[in-house]
């Protein structure tokens, strides 16, 4: 096997361990739900991924004032330059832009939905200056290591 696939696999089991090893969250049998009309940002937490490709996102915390802690796999480890939770007239919306690994400038304006459980948007490939209809579903984190 090709060592760079091999340091790339364990780089993404490495990340995916150590979100694993924090406390975990308490399961919820059904995916949160808007209260008052005001979303809840906790929906966000967790692994995502595309199913049409290996590229997860992975939100570890969301800060008071909507900032995400949050990182890319595709599946190399990259960071984001920015990852923002808001909301909307109810509806939970997440930011993510790359500046890193070929990606400078390509963002994901995704909203989440909670009758599916998905984060749903677009995906625009600043490099191809072309944009893509996308959506991602929670993954477990022991799913999201396959």
């Amino acid at each position: 096997m090709d060592p760079l696939c091999n340091r790339v696999g364990l780089g993404l089991l490495l990340a995916l361990t150590l979100v694993a090893a924090r406390p975990a969250l308490p399961q919820q049998s059904a995916a949160p739900v808007a209260v008052a009309g005001k979303a809840d940002s906790a929906a966000l937490k967790g692994a995502w991924k595309r199913p049409d490709g290996n590229y997860i996102i992975l939100v570890r915390e969301i800060g008071a004032a909507g900032d995400l802690t949050a990182m890319y796999f595709n599946p190399n480890p990259l960071p984001f330059a920015k990852a923002q939770a808001s909301e909307e007239a109810g509806v939970l919306h997440a930011s993510f832009e790359l500046q890193a690994g070929g990606y400078s400038g390509s963002t994901y304006e995704l909203r989440y939905d909670p009758a599916s459980d998905q984060l749903v948007g677009v995906y625009y490939q600043a490099v191809a200056k072309q944009k893509f209809e996308v959506h991602f579903v929670r993954q477990r984190v022991a799913a999201a290591t396959r």
